[in-house]
């Protein structure tokens, strides 16, 4: 009478393993089918689209820098403050990764450059004997009718002259920016001219000959229409405004002179004031230079085009002291012109956007041997994104009779003392930053789909690398990737991600340049078969030992 029982305890048992081992089996293809799903989301063909930049707008970048914490207006919640900016979580993270590998390629990796870090204010006579009181100026004008400051040399003018005739039947005012958006405007304003008279109206013109307004006659002022109104003559004549910003010194305001002191407009003269101090501590000798990352500070008429013209900024500078000689700067002011732009290059500028503009003439100062900018093609035109100058003996000079104490050195090998020479490569953090964000901007297609992103060189990258467990609900998996994060998370700023599909979370990496996914599946914790890395800018995937992870980014980051 027992049997039927020990039968259906035997069936039951049996039941349950091939119950269990039916589980094991599901689990199984169920965890293959996700990683091949992992293989698969990436499996498609990368098609770029080589004119995204060349499309794109500067709202277009204003936009994804806000939209993604890379910059925020100034005390935005009290309507912003016109020529400053905060930078947020990524963009104050490129801006260090901007700031360090400047610092490592002219500072560090160098025998002949020292550091230094001087004040933002210091004694007002600095800047008496570096001619900044007396002529660091802009030409300004005003329009009369809506209280609008311009600076007259942004400002571009155009006689209207009629093709049949050849008369000047008006003017056309416009401020800089892009070729494209000039004529536009100025097509915009001499229809406008032309429709509101019989005679002339439907008629063909020239092509606009644009003139700075600091070039026009005062004639052509009353003539000229402000851009802010567009009422012929209702811009002041141009006046030099100057750009630097004051401050009181000390427990009691007055309006006397005794207490005024100004925020620094430039980070030299601070490094030309230590020159002594820095070259006998560091027993430099000359050719030497002395960098400096500082903050400066100008008053800008009409700060435009996002950060790349504001009235806060940051600078990285070095002054380099050479002999004096005529025939002893060229080479040395070619060898930081050729370094400058190769540093440019190694930290992801395109070398397509890169250009040369050397000072001649009225655009050289009247101290400067030589000068010539490296130059950027943003949105809105091509324009200055570092100098490099030959500036002679003059601030040395000037700061020597200024204080009454000679600034010289003497040198062992030719016994002879002199005034040094200098060549001052001069680089906007700022414009670099917004250079380099322009520069990223990438579309492409991948499978069909449009993909938005930045393909930052990882070395600026404000993130390097994002980790992801494969699924967020599996513990093994979830504990594997919280320790490669925080282990990465000691030499690197790398992020965590758990939330959503994978292939989404691949999309929120890209968005925001990071150059690397490393992703935690079940052949990592199952078959110790160790994690897949993700290449950005080409969706690859390779598979790697963990312990490979750290020597794999550091060769593609460090370069070591």
């Amino acid at each position: 009478m027992k049997f039927p029982s020990i039968v259906i305890l035997t069936t039951i048992a049996s039941s349950m393993f091939r119950t269990s081992r039916a589980f094991v089996i599901i689990s199984k293809q169920q965890q293959q089918r996700q990683t091949h799903r992992l293989f698969a989301s990436e499996e498609k063909k990368v098609i770029p689209n080589d004119t995204a930049y060349d499309e794109c707008s500067m709202e277009d970048i204003v936009s994804l820098c806000k939209r993604r914490g890379f910059i925020f207006p100034s005390s935005e919640i009290y309507n912003g403050f016109a020529g400053f900016y905060d930078y947020g979580p990524l963009g104050s993270e490129l801006k260090k990764q901007v700031k360090d590998a400047w610092w490592n390629n002219f500072v560090q990796c160098r025998e002949d450059v020292v550091g230094l870090d001087s004040s933002i204010i210091a004694n007002p006579q600095t800047w008496k004997s570096s001619g900044h009181l007396d002529g660091f100026s802009d030409p300004m004008v005003d329009c009369k009718e809506t209280k609008l400051r311009f600076r007259a040399d942004q400002l571009f003018y155009s006689p209207i002259v009629l093709k049949e005739s050849g008369d000047t039947v008006g003017y056309v005012c416009v401020q800089e920016g892009n070729d494209d958006e000039m004529v536009k405007l100025a097509k915009r304003q001499a229809k406008k001219l032309l429709k509101g008279n019989e005679e002339w109206k439907g008629k063909d013109y020239e092509a606009f000959a644009f003139q700075e307004l600091t070039e026009a006659t005062s004639e052509e002022m009353t003539k000229i229409p402000s851009p802010a109104c567009g009422t012929p003559g209702a811009l002041t004549p141009p006046r030099d405004f100057n750009l630097m910003f004051e401050t009181r010194v000390g427990a009691v305001a007055s309006d006397d002179a005794s207490n005024k002191a100004y925020l620094r407009p430039e980070t030299a003269q601070g490094i030309f004031m230590n020159f002594k101090n820095a070259q006998t501590t560091s027993r430099a000798k000359i050719p030497f230079g002395i960098a400096q990352i500082g903050k400066a500070f100008r008053n800008e008429i009409t700060p435009r085009n996002f950060i790349f013209r504001s009235r806060e900024f940051e600078q990285m500078e070095v002054e380099y002291f050479i002999p004096p000689g005529d025939d002893v700067w060229p080479p040395f002011h070619q060898q930081w012109m050729d370094d400058s732009r190769n540093f440019l290059k190694k930290i992801g500028l395109k070398e397509e956007l890169l250009g040369w503009d050397v000072h001649e003439g009225d655009k050289l100062a009247h101290y400067a041997r030589a000068c010539t900018d490296i130059t950027f093609r943003f949105p809105f035109g091509t324009q200055e994104l570092m100098g490099i100058a030959a500036r002679g003996n003059y601030d040395l000079t000037q700061h020597g009779e200024g204080s009454g104490k000679a600034i010289e050195y003497f040198d062992d090998m030719t016994k002879e003392k002199y005034v040094p020479h200098v060549i001052e490569p001069s680089l906007g953090v700022d414009r670099l930053v917004l250079a380099l964000i322009c520069s990223a901007y990438a579309e492409d297609e991948v499978g069909g789909e449009k993909r938005n992103f930045l393909r930052f060189a990882p070395a600026v990258a404000p993130v390097k690398a994002v980790i992801l467990p494969l699924l967020k609900n599996k513990p093994l998996l979830v504990e594997q990737a919280r320790e490669i994060f925080e282990r990465l998370q000691k030499r690197y700023n790398v992020q965590y991600d758990a939330s959503g599909a994978i292939g989404r979370r691949y999309r929120r990496a890209d968005e925001i340049g990071v150059p690397y996914c490393i992703t935690v599946d079940f052949e990592t914790i199952e078959d110790d078969a160790g994690v897949t890395v993700r290449d950005r800018d080409t969706t690859e995937q390779v598979r790697m030992p963990i312990d490979e992870i750290i020597p794999y980014l550091s060769q593609r980051i460090d370069g070591y």
